[in-house]
């Protein structure tokens, strides 16, 4: 039920408003000035707030504006006579959703009460939105107290507030594409798109009209008008990993786009202004890149305004007890798992590991691991066997007979290989089957006869892999 405060000097019309309003099923606290009001309300806050613009002592705008502050969200409406109008539509300028005036209509206080809520209702959800697409791509996904990480934290503050180009550079898996959106979410583009390409991933003749568009007859195969990467990124970011793999000829083009902010489809007649923010990032040095003459001078400068090198996960290995951590706590969400922890000796073995592949390799050797487990924690031969010391691989089951023996290592190599594709599908039982060339029955079946999760083969759900490389 929906809590009103109704804050009035008039005792007779809080009374008839308490009467209207219970009747329709509000609960109503009363205050006869704002100093009450905002008493009562750091006890108790409300979800509207019907209040009087000629207050004794404080006013009504001020009153709003010591409510405001108290943080919790709420809708204000003002109730003023007609000879204070014009205060009323400053209070709505300051925060207010709407103005009455006395004497007021019943019917119209209670269509605009629920409009006020509704419209707040729906800030909120905006509000949650924002929070979770922060929490998602924002720098809490970055992870890491190291000071190579917090002197990444502090680049990516002080890159945020400045609208120029940016070149990410970092071997595969450190994170790049991550930093690109923790970039534009804390940028005063937050509101527009993200639109990320792999410029390696695009063939020469395609590249023209995928960045740029086309209109319909422009080939043969344009049976429609189209627009390209940067129309569709116009007010946002366009992300562009492995901006090095890009053919000289599509090089002079997009150095035309970064000078110019206009984009010409194929087939078009006329130039259209873009308003697009290019966060590139490679794994190459591109200095050698133009050296070597894969790379015209003139683009590499145009894309390092602003320059930001991610260290490898083997530079800053304090990070990875962290680390782990995380990305246990997201993959238990994801596959439905129970793995609390993980062995003090496991642990030990992942920090003193190379890691090649960086981030992305220890969330694949962590997936692994935790659908390989038995128990609540990881243990250390639950790890890759690339990873353990050579003392440590898995001893085979021992057996009487031959025939046991044979059962035993048949018995381990399933239990491995199923093992391994519920690592690589993420759980998705029907592609494990699929690629192991049984049905999906006999794999829960094989499941549940070598106990693979925490609690029973339930706790490996079907899902769908995530589609999105970590940068």
């Amino acid at each position: 039920m929906p809590g009103v405060l109704v804050v009035d000097d008039e005792k007779q019309i809080r009374k008839v408003l308490r009467m209207l309003l219970e009747e329709q099923g509000y609960a109503v606290r009363e205050a006869a000035s704002g100093e009450e009001a905002v008493a009562g309300y750091e006890r108790e806050a409300a979800d509207a707030v019907l209040l009087d613009l000629k207050l004794p002592g404080i006013d009504g705008i001020e009153t709003m504006a010591r409510l405001q502050k108290l943080g919790a969200p709420c809708a204000f409406i003002m109730m003023t006579a007609h000879g204070t109008i014009q205060s009323a539509v400053r209070a709505v300028r300051q925060g207010a959703y709407d103005y009455i005036t006395k004497p007021f209509d019943n019917d119209e206080l209670l269509l605009t009460l629920r409009r006020a809520l509704d419209y707040e209702r729906m800030r909120a959800e905006v509000r949650e939105l924002r929070s979770e697409l922060k929490a998602r791509y924002g720098l809490d996904r970055l992870v890491g107290g190291s000071a190579k990480m917090r002197a990444v934290f502090e680049a990516i503050e002080r890159i945020a507030r400045v609208d120029a180009t940016v070149l990410i550079t970092g071997e595969s898996g450190t994170g790049k594409e991550l930093v690109a959106r923790a970039i534009h979410e804390s940028s005063a583009r937050a509101a527009g798109p993200f639109l990320s390409v792999n410029c390696g991933a695009i063939p020469a003749t395609l590249f023209e009209s995928e960045f740029f568009g086309h209109e319909r007859g422009a080939f043969t195969d344009a049976r429609e008008s189209r627009p390209g990467k940067f129309e569709q990124a116009s007010g946002g970011v366009l992300f562009l990993d492995e901006v090095g793999e890009l053919p000289l000829e599509a090089q002079v083009k997009l150095l035309r786009v970064l000078e110019e902010q206009v984009v010409t489809r194929i087939g078009g007649p006329k130039t259209i202004p873009v308003d697009v923010r290019v966060i590139a990032a490679t794994n190459r040095r591109l200095a050698d890149a133009v050296k070597g003459g894969a790379l015209r001078e003139d683009l590499f400068y145009r894309l390092t305004v602003f320059e930001l090198e991610l260290p490898p996960l083997r530079e800053r290995r304090e990070d990875i007890p962290s680390l782990v951590r995380h990305l246990m706590a997201k993959m238990n969400a994801r596959l439905k798992l129970e793995v609390e922890g993980i062995n003090p000796e496991a642990l030990r073995v992942l920090e003193e590991y190379s890691w090649p592949g960086n981030v992305r390799e220890l969330e694949n050797a962590l997936c692994k691991a935790m659908i390989y487990s038995n128990g609540r924690r990881i243990e250390l031969d639950d790890l890759p066997a690339r990873m353990r010391p050579a003392g440590a691989r898995r001893e085979p089951p021992r057996a009487g007979t031959l025939t046991e023996a044979v059962d035993a290592v048949v018995g381990q190599v399933e239990r491995e290989m199923i093992l391994n594709r519920l690592a690589q599908f993420r759980g998705n039982r029907t592609a494990a089957a699929e690629s192991l060339g049984v049905s999906r029955k006999t794999l829960f079946n094989k499941i549940r006869q070598y106990g693979l999760s925490a609690g029973d083969s339930a706790n490996i759900e079907a899902q769908e892999p995530d589609r999105r490389a970590e940068k």
